[in-house]
């Protein structure tokens, strides 16, 4: 295995990508060589999104496309769909070499015999184990994800994460202190705490959240450094954190909050307690609490029961709420959910024509908003961490505090001679749609 190359093709989401940095660890540890080119290597892992069908066709997808370009490699599917389906991705993909698991992902590299002997081995591990160790990130220089937890108990009626990551697991709190200080003094600037729900860090140990805790404790780490918060549930929202940001401009009052509806007949069938005037309520909240807080959400369109009344209410709640940033995805039929049985195959075919017009509708009412946001930030003064430098031009694409990883825009500093993991501060000179435009200061 030494003189064996690999790569791997990250699809799906941060915690995925986590799996994919703890993966490369164990290959490189058992001697592989990491290549960037996937024409380069021996090894060709998928890992793979099984969330919804759109992410389940792009893995196929790409599947079928290493195949077809090189016939020479050896491809496992692996994530989520690969933990999700097991042996039938062999019985229905010929072009496949073996499925892994995300379960374990630490065991990588039981299945690399087996699969270089052509045997198309399959290795869904049973025990559910938790690592944060990883020697290569896959994030622009400057930034990482930082797992807390895996797997989720929340048990949402369209969502499958339960059935294909398992119950709630939290990564021991001494861990992540310890991971979260090695990767600043590696020189990692941003710090991105993921999980399926932040606030329920803990709970899963037979107490109440700990996540307040665990902020106190990143909180008194040395160094300059940003936190930001991606992902806590509405219905489960820690309001003991905000004075623990007041007191520590390091952790971001950025808040992912994935609402997903507003009229309470859908959130209560999708198992969510929550409603229009209670998450505006929260909103408000949130913002005076922390008047410069940024909030993200997400919501899901053509849920079964969704009618005229139910849209108008989202639509209402969308225009009053002002979010700075959102995304907008489509109910999907997932094997093995109480949604599920709510609508048949053919209703749910002939539901989703509309339920497309609806996604681009509000897709153009959230832009406008998202924009007349992005603007209110000119004049100010930030951090930017910059991303990608534009060769041969004296301009660079880059973050400020308020713009999450892949997903919130970019700011575009001018100036010369920037690097990638640079950290600058900037005065932010113009808005263009989503976009900003700085200088250095």
């Amino acid at each position: 295995m030494t003189h064996k190359r690999y790569y791997i093709e990250k699809l799906g989401c941060a915690k995925n990508q986590v799996d994919a940095e703890i993966i490369a660890a164990r290959l490189d540890d058992a001697g592989l060589q990491y290549v960037e080119d996937a024409g380069a290597a021996d090894l060709i892992i998928i890992n793979s999104c099984g969330f919804i069908e759109v992410a389940r066709q792009e893995a196929v997808n790409v599947a079928l496309s290493a195949r077809a370009d090189y016939p020479k490699a050896r491809i496992l599917f692996a994530g989520c769909m690969a933990q999700r389906y097991g042996a039938r991705l062999l019985e229905e993909m010929t072009e496949i070499d073996g499925v892994f698991g995300n379960y374990a992902v630490d065991d990588i590299t039981d299945i690399l015999e087996p699969l270089f002997e052509d045997k198309r081995p399959v290795l869904l591990p049973e025990e559910a184990k938790l690592s944060c160790n990883r020697n290569r990130l896959f994030s622009f220089p400057g930034s990482s994800y930082l797992r807390i937890s895996e797997g989720c108990n929340h048990f949402c009626s369209y969502c499958a994460i339960p059935l294909i990551r398992g119950s709630l697991r939290s990564v021991p709190m001494e861990q992540i202190v310890e991971e979260a200080a090695r990767l600043i003094r590696n020189g990692v600037k941003e710090i991105n705490l993921v999980a399926q729900d932040l606030a329920a860090y803990g709970t899963d140990q037979g107490t109440a959240s700990l996540f307040p805790e665990l902020l106190r404790r990143l909180s008194s780490l040395e160094g300059e450094f940003w936190l930001r918060m991606l992902y806590i549930h509405p219905d489960h929202f820690p309001k003991e954190i905000f004075p623990i940001l007041r007191a520590d401009s390091r952790i971001l009052p950025y808040f992912d909050i994935p609402l997903q509806h507003a009229h309470p007949k859908i959130l209560s069938s999708m198992g969510r307690r929550g409603d229009a005037a209670g998450y505006l309520a929260l909103i408000r909240e949130i913002r005076s609490a922390l008047p410069d807080a940024t909030i993200r959400s997400t919501f899901l369109l053509g849920y079964p029961g969704e009618g005229r009344k139910e849209v108008a209410a989202l639509e209402s709640f969308i225009a009053e709420a002002r979010l700075d940033w959102a995304g907008f995805f489509l109910f999907s039929r997932e094997e093995g959910t109480r949604a599920a049985f709510l609508r048949g195959p053919l209703m749910h075919r002939l539901a989703m024509p509309a339920a497309e017009r609806r996604l681009r509708r509000f897709q153009e009412l959230q832009e406008s908003i998202s924009m007349e946001r992005a603007a209110s930030r000119v004049g100010i003064e930030t951090k930017v961490l910059i991303e990608e430098p534009v060769k041969e031009e004296d301009v660079a694409l880059g973050r400020a505090w308020f713009q999450a990883p892949e997903v919130d825009g970019a700011t575009v500093v001018s100036a010369p001679d920037l690097k990638a993991g640079d950290w600058m501060t900037c005065r932010i000179v113009r808005s263009n749609g989503f976009d900003l435009e700085a200088v250095c200061v």
